[in-house]
């Protein structure tokens, strides 16, 4: 969808989104912690906002009790996701949304001296970029730095190495209702039935690796991601898809 073509019920989400990541040019202690805040503000109404929406709009056959019903706490909302919208959490690992809400929590709730590093609030909030571009259609926030860049690109292109090998495994894999499959599963699905190389998996789990400890805060996205990673990751989802659409 074109940027300048934007649903209209995405402006609420949208809105809250860049609050937060405006707090962020002022580092400061509380300005992290609010921006932490708003950003999963942002998740929670974005979520509520795409599982609210009119059947014609998004094909989803949600009843208003069930939607009432899940619409009451945050992590029935990510259970919903999964379960009506999995298609559109490619890159986006709900248990990893989850941890950052209960940091959130733990934030609001017991703020007083509590503070957040900022790499953690930049990963969360690329993370709901890439959320909102899934649900809506556009990407909102555009990265207003190299660093920030390089972890946009990164992030954008594992949605397309998930997506890509997850396709080439499926005709491979057994489904679990109302569970997506991992890029974990779908390597070794690959590699058990040699369609990759040792080699190939090897490299699949050290980017995979790279990618939780970013996403998790075990090290600083800014020394971790760098164009030679992005690069590997964007070779690797093109050898899947030639080998597999061909």
């Amino acid at each position: 969808m074109s940027k300048n073509v934007q649903p209209a019920w995405a402006t609420g989400p949208g809105e809250i989104l860049r609050h937060g990541l405006n707090l962020l040019k002022e580092d400061t202690d509380v300005n992290r912690r609010l921006a932490m805040i708003s950003i999963d503000n942002a998740v929670e109404l974005m979520i509520k906002t795409y599982l609210g929406l009119p059947q014609r709009i998004t094909g989803l056959k949600i009843s208003r009790k069930e939607y009432q019903e899940f619409a009451e706490s945050f992590p029935s909302l990510l259970d919903a996701l999964e379960r009506f919208a999995s298609d559109k959490i490619n890159g986006i690992d709900l248990g990893e949304v989850e941890w950052y809400h209960r940091l959130r929590n733990q934030l609001y709730h017991q703020g007083n001296g509590l503070t957040v590093e900022r790499d953690k609030v930049e990963v969360y909030a690329e993370l709901a970029n890439l959320l909102f571009e899934n649900l809506f259609g556009f990407r909102l926030v555009e990265p207003e730095d190299d660093a920030s860049k390089l972890l946009g690109d990164f992030m954008s292109a594992w949605v397309d190495f998930e997506r890509t090998i997850t396709k080439a495994a499926a005709p491979y894999h057994q489904p679990v209702r109302d569970r997506p499959m991992m890029p974990t599963e779908a390597s070794r699905i690959l590699y058990k039935e040699k369609l990759i190389s040792h080699e190939d998996a090897t490299d699949i789990t050290k980017l995979r690796s790279i990618r939780n400890r970013v996403v998790h805060g075990a090290v600083d996205y800014k020394t971790a991601i760098n164009k030679s990673v992005i690069e590997e990751l964007r070779e690797i989802t093109l050898f899947l898809s030639t080998k597999f659409d061909s």
